[in-house]
């Protein structure tokens, strides 16, 4: 086997093999015809040397964000990413929260109905549970950005920097479904903070680092590439949307950590892993930069809750089979199956059949890109969707609004002396479709809370109710009527999730 192939004999480097053949010119050289040969052969040799020694000295000069490249010599290589992590380092913070969670030794309680009927029995028994993350200082007045399961229901939350000095912080702005939270700590002095990069900028292939305090043991960096984007789904929980992937190593603790270029600019929040171990296997997400951005404007601007904007209309990925019959040379973009009359996508034009292919020049193909790229254009703002219909593109700007409350919701739970005491109801609109993402067309009353006895009786938060005791409702003053009339039973006809059934239950 020759030393190339067996991996244990290298080959000499050029360099190196370079003086091997001027000692062997100085061994023939033994007339004047030889000399001259080899002072010309190791003059040739000498300039491009000179050279490349010139060009390695050179290399520190560059500026610090420069536009990302692949290193291009062995002095390029040789510098490493020391510098970008003495920088961004002390920006990136380990937290530390701590919940309690009050639980019962009767097992009986976890049911509404006993609770009902035998009150507050069963002593309660307070447990702590303590959780481990990292976070990113975005901002110089203690602007912090972490994942929400890292700090969600947390009692306690404290956050400690590199530098060892620990600071206690409050929540301003929390979602769950985004798994993002912005967090605030009182400190008396500037902090050091990370830029945002425009994550619509990063490409397959960029070297990456990951800075979080894995498993406690500490500060820790890891290194890798951008492996793919636009990966969107369910990962874990209810987080959804859309994120980078890297191989960079990410384990339990990296969670709310940096993902940061080799210029030090931060371009997402690690968050999960893909692992049947639970350790890494070189695939993670992180959560891109852009909706980072939207949330820090957010909770800057006041806000509660993270708001999305409300697209009105639900759709499918374009896949192969379905691309020719929709006038499409090659398979993308979100087929629209469904609009609502108050959708903003219907009032630019859009019809059902329409193919969405990009929103403010960036391409979507799924159902997930398109409300990541609608929350980072953010509520108030106007989105330029490109569309196909018919074969032909298509434009429009489209508004992004927060779900209408027309018509008025009425919501009211039911007295005590109704036939479901605590049943709240309410009349559907846009805003109660979104927020218990119900099918776009419900309409009447729905189940906002069944509480204990109308959970005994089969209602679950979404159902909607179409009649009670062969009597149509449509409102939800109508249905609290209804539920007040007693009698020996009860017969009412639900949908629940567009499906039709028939509950029956005795007074």
């Amino acid at each position: 086997m020759s030393p190339r192939q067996s991996g244990t004999e290298r080959q000499p480097r050029p360099i190196r093999a370079g003086f091997s053949f001027l000692r062997s010119g100085c061994a023939t050289a033994c007339n004047l015809r030889g000399r001259l040969a080899y002072l010309l052969t190791m003059t040739r040799l000498i300039r491009p040397l000179t050279a490349a020694l010139m060009l390695g000295l050179a290399v520190p000069a560059v500026p610090a964000h420069a536009e990302a490249r692949v290193p291009r010599d062995r002095a390029e290589i040789g510098l490493g990413f020391a510098p970008v992590v003495k920088e961004v380092a002390p920006a990136v913070v380990s937290i530390y929260a701590r919940r309690i969670i009050a639980t019962r030794q009767s097992p009986f309680m976890d049911d509404p109905f006993f609770r009902e009927f035998f009150g507050d029995i069963g002593q309660m028994r307070p447990q702590v549970q303590n959780s481990l993350g990292s976070g990113v200082i975005l901002s110089g007045d203690g602007i912090v950005v972490t994942n929400y399961h890292v700090i969600g229901a947390a009692t306690d939350i404290r956050v400690v920097l590199k530098d060892r000095r620990e600071f206690g912080a409050r929540v301003i702005l929390g979602d769950e479904e985004s798994d993002l939270a912005v967090l605030k700590l009182d400190v008396p002095e500037e902090l050091p903070h990370l830029a945002l990069r425009d994550s619509d900028r990063v490409e397959v292939g960029e070297l990456v680092l990951a800075i979080g305090n894995p498993f406690g043991v500490g500060q820790t960096v890891s290194s890798g590439i951008i492996s793919g984007l636009a990966r969107s789904g369910v990962l874990t929980g209810q987080v959804r949307g859309y994120f980078l992937q890297t191989d960079a190593p990410i384990n339990p603790g990296n969670s709310g950590g940096a993902l940061v270029d080799v210029n030090g600019a931060l371009i997402g929040i690690n968050t999960s892993i893909l692992s049947r171990s639970g350790g890494s296997n070189g695939i993670g997400f992180a959560i891109p930069s852009n909706l980072v951005g939207q949330f820090v404007e957010q909770a800057r601007a006041g806000n509660e809750r993270f708001e999305r904007p409300w697209a009105g209309m639900t759709g499918q990925p374009v896949e192969a089979d379905m691309a020719a019959s929709l006038g499409l040379s090659v398979p993308g973009g979100v087929l629209v199956s469904d609009l609502h009359a108050e959708s903003p996508f219907a009032g630019a034009g859009l019809q059902v059949g329409d193919v969405v292919t990009h929103v403010d020049g960036q391409p979507v193909d799924s159902p997930s890109e398109m409300l990541f790229r609608m929350s980072v254009a953010g509520v108030g703002a106007s989105a330029h969707v490109a569309y196909m219909r018919e074969g032909r593109e298509q434009v429009a700007d489209v508004a992004m609004i927060r779900p209408p409350e027309t018509p008025e919701a009425d919501e009211r739970r039911l007295p005590r002396d109704s036939a479901l005491p605590g049943l709240a109801l309410a009349r559907v609109n846009p805003a109660l479709i979104a927020r218990l993402d119900l099918p776009l067309s419900t309409q009447g009353v729905i189940v906002t809370e069944p509480g204990p006895y109308g959970a005994r009786a089969g209602l679950r938060t979404g159902d909607v109710i179409a009649r009670v005791n062969g009597a149509p409702v449509e409102t939800s003053a109508a249905a609290a009527r209804a539920l007040e009339a007693r009698g020996r039973w009860m017969v009412m006809d639900v949908l629940r999730r567009g499906q039709p059934l028939q509950l029956r239950f005795r007074l």
